[in-house]
């Protein structure tokens, strides 16, 4: 699914190359939502969350032309929309929050699926039970390891895509992700166990 996303992605983005502006109105459609949730992350007031996402889709079109699909669309604008926060911020003298992750999870934990995952711990039927139990274990999970497991396993971002949105050493993030899917399992094998002690 990730895939078919990717390359929709790049299909709309080569129209844009070419100076279709409807590809670009529907990837402003697509991306409007997450970016503002990226951007609120930083910016608390509405109006000027609104200020910097337009600002950071108006950088996105007009560097759109560089864009030749070594990464994934997503991964590209929202870095742009990180860059557009922290420069407003700093252009107002306000203090940058220190996020473990630079992206601090574009897309958020709300447009998670958890039905998605494709290699759930221990292969456990995906009950809406485990699916509440899983929600819940993430959420629970150190800011730095939920990010880089989100990134990996809901976002199919590759390590070294992880590593260069945070900012840390690919054996870092590799860490990080054992580490999480590890409280997963110990968290489901517990329960499971319990349930039939």
């Amino acid at each position: 699914m990730a895939n078919n996303n990717s390359n929709e992605d790049y299909q709309l983005v080569q129209k844009v190359q070419k100076g279709d502006q409807r590809a670009f109105d529907l990837l402003v459609i697509k991306y409007q939502h997450r970016m503002f949730s990226l951007i609120k992350r930083y910016i608390k007031d509405d109006h000027e969350t609104s200020d910097v996402a337009q600002e950071a889709f108006i950088k996105v079109y007009r560097a759109i032309h560089t864009f030749r699909g070594e990464s994934k669309f997503y991964t590209w604008i929202y870095r742009i929309a990180i860059n557009a926060s922290k420069n407003f911020l700093v252009a107002r003298g306000r203090r940058v929050p220190c996020l473990d992750l630079n992206i601090d999870i574009a897309l958020g934990f709300e447009d998670l699926d958890l039905q998605d995952i494709s290699a759930a711990p221990d292969h456990l039927l995906m009950t809406d039970q485990t699916n509440d139990k899983i929600h819940k274990v993430i959420s629970s999970l150190p800011e730095c390891l939920k990010h880089a497991l989100i990134l990996r396993e809901f976002n199919g971002l590759s390590y070294v895509a992880i590593s260069k949105l945070v900012g840390a050493p690919i054996g870092t993030i590799r860490s990080r992700i054992f580490r999480a899917r590890n409280t997963i399992n110990e968290q489901l094998n517990s329960d499971y166990f319990n349930t039939y002690d």
